[in-house]
């Protein structure tokens, strides 16, 4: 992404309409969810598209964001602008990255491969989902095929088992992440309705848990489990035999060729057992330092007290986020947290920001607000639905292109120098 980002994006989208060609990834938020609703399954749709209870939190989080209103200025020079940000020393081209989202084959084939594709395309950075359908390795293949040095982070669910920890940390040190960032509002699923009105989890049929089966240390788990286990007979029904024939496909090639053998199965139940730590605590957090030099950024922070203490304890950033929605019901909006949170960390270190951000001027307003970098979810998922990479890149390439032409029209030109007067409280 060059400069005037914004300009160029416009002329690309105006100069195909000259020969009937509309944009395969529509411009506007409403209209990209509702086609990628169209063309997904229904339990890829409620996985990805749907939210914790009654969806108070995702209203909350866009009414938020109504609730500040953009004050542009005039007769500025604007006709040089710049979007880049510099997170962790790496010089970025906008302060835009691609959230990690869990289980991404429901969207599309190897999907965190196609992600990767397209931010490395853009040279933004792609926060690998710890519940990825495909192994980190792969992807970080697929962005160095396509940019050297691509920017990627790495999402750590934190296991039961302190070895599992372990190794997938390693192996993000190895594959080039530029940090890691330490998902905390999961230590156990929310109250999803439109999965639970399915009976669907989509790690029961092995979907979204290729960073464990790909992992040395967690098939080493699964046989010290399979050593004690008692043979239960199972219940047999056609939605098992479709269960266990998508468990075949999603576990390493030698295993799929005997869907009678334990291992598959054994996987599912061990990741189901220890994916994640309900007892997780700020001692934890601490004995990442021990693992990884890596920066440490925790992901779900919403109370200004847990993010003072994260600045007390000298972890790197945070990203303000209530996981889409899709955790609690009724939960402050990621936009009412960063004030809170920004207010509290006084630029003691970054933060970032996800959940309900959808478009250029969400950007904007994030950034004014107090925002280093904002994550983006949902849009770049219902891009990969509609046109994988090509989808993913362009659900994102519209957003930055926005932010580029909103940062001009209201009057600025440079996104570091954004603060509140950018603003009014409406």
């Amino acid at each position: 992404m060059g400069s005037n980002i914004g300009r160029a994006r416009q002329n690309e989208i105006y100069r195909a309409g000259i020969h009937g060609r509309a944009p395969a990834i529509p411009t506007d938020f409403a209209t990209l969810e509702r086609r990628a609703q169209a063309v997904m399954s229904k339990r890829g749709w409620a996985y990805i598209g749907g939210g914790a209870g009654e969806g108070r939190t995702m209203d909350a989080n866009r009414s938020a964001l109504d609730r500040w209103a953009i004050v542009p200025r005039v007769l500025r020079d604007t006709s040089d602008r710049s979007l880049e940000v510099e997170l962790f020393g790496q010089t970025l081209p906008a302060p835009v990255l691609f959230s990690p989202v869990g289980a991404g084959a429901l969207a599309h084939d190897r999907a965190d491969v196609h992600i990767g594709h397209a931010a490395a395309e853009l040279g933004l950075p792609y926060i690998f989902s710890n519940q990825g359908c495909a192994p980190m390795e792969d992807v970080a293949a697929e962005m160095e095929s396509v940019r050297p040095g691509a920017p990627r982070w790495f999402q750590l669910y934190w296991s039961t088992d302190d070895r599992l920890v372990r190794s997938l940390v390693a192996r993000a040190e190895a594959m080039g992440a530029a940090a890691i960032a330490v998902t905390l509002d999961t230590t156990m699923l929310g109250w999803r309705p439109q999965d639970l009105n399915l009976g669907s989890l989509p790690f029961a049929r092995a979907e979204g848990i290729n960073q464990y089966t790909s992992d040395p240390t967690f098939w080493e788990i699964v046989a010290e489990r399979l050593k004690g286990a008692v043979s239960e007979k199972p219940e047999v029904s056609l939605g098992a035999v479709k269960t266990l024939f998508s468990i075949a496909r999603n576990v390493p090639g030698e295993l799929r060729r005997n869907l009678t053998a334990p291992e598959p199965r054994a996987a599912v139940e061990t990741f189901l057992d220890i994916y994640s730590r309900p007892s997780l605590n700020w001692d934890d957090i601490m004995t990442l330092r021990e693992m990884t030099s890596l920066p440490i950024v925790l992901k779900g922070v919403l109370h200004p007290d847990d993010a003072r203490q994260a600045v007390e304890l000298g972890i790197d950033g945070l990203i303000v986020s209530n996981h889409g929605g899709r955790q609690v019901d009724g939960s402050i909006s990621s936009t009412d947290a960063l004030v809170d949170v920004v207010d509290a960390v006084k630029g003691q270190i970054k933060i970032l920001v996800d959940s309900g951000f959808y478009t250029g001027s969400d950007v904007f307003k994030a950034l004014a607000l107090g925002a280093d970098a904002v994550c983006i979810g949902r849009p770049h998922m219902y891009g990969l639905a509609l046109a994988g990479a090509d989808g993913a890149r362009d659900a994102v390439a519209n957003i930055v292109a926005e932010l580029d032409l909103t940062l001009g029209l209201s009057g600025h030109t440079d996104v570091t120098t954004l603060d509140r007067s950018a603003l009014k409280r409406v």
